[in-house]
């Protein structure tokens, strides 16, 4: 019997220390993107209005990590290994593990979003169990759609009416779908 996917506690890639998210990271997090309504604009959730938000959020991120369904994990650069940067969330369902992403603003256009996630989509589908690595974004987000294409996944098309990135409106949006296979 095959064992059951899950991401290492802590890894690195080339430029990046990620280990998993844990209450302790709260008030880094708040301080890096949480409260940053720029950043959150693309994402699920509003801007967070305090730390206690944060925290909230990295309780239901560890029991995700406990139960083996959901991997969130902080960014660090191995030059500033004190600074966060941003946060990639890996769920599993079945066969097939969504990603997430967020980094703070002053880490855009640097490679981080794009090296980290090649690195993950690489890590799932290396694993027998896995056999599909997807994220979705935005569709005007083309940042993040730039970054799924770098980290090896294709774009499968469009989903209309997809999902409510509530920072833009309480209406559902479109939304572009991207994966890797094997």
């Amino acid at each position: 019997m095959t064992a059951l996917y899950r991401l290492p506690t802590t890894f690195q890639t080339s430029r990046y220390h990620l280990r998993q998210a844990t209450p302790d990271d709260a008030q880094a997090i708040f301080d890096a993107y949480g409260k940053d309504r720029n950043v959150t604009r693309y994402l699920a959730w509003r801007p967070h209005e305090s730390v206690s938000d944060t925290a909230a959020f990295l309780q239901i991120a560890a029991a995700q990590w406990d139960r083996g369904t959901g991997f969130a994990v902080v960014a660090r650069p191995l030059a500033q290994p004190d600074q966060v940067i941003g946060m990639f969330h890996p769920q599993l369902f079945g066969h097939r593990v969504s990603y997430g992403y967020v980094l703070r603003a002053s880490a855009w256009g640097q490679g981080c979003a794009s090296e980290v996630m090649r690195w993950l989509v690489d890590h799932a589908l290396s694993h027998p169990a896995i056999h599909r690595a997807e994220a979705f974004c935005d569709a005007d987000n083309p940042a993040s759609a730039r970054v799924m294409e770098k980290a090896g996944m294709q774009r499968e098309g469009l989903l209309r009416r997809y999902f409510v990135h509530p920072n833009i409106s309480d209406a559902p949006r479109d939304c572009l779908i991207y994966a890797k296979v094997r």
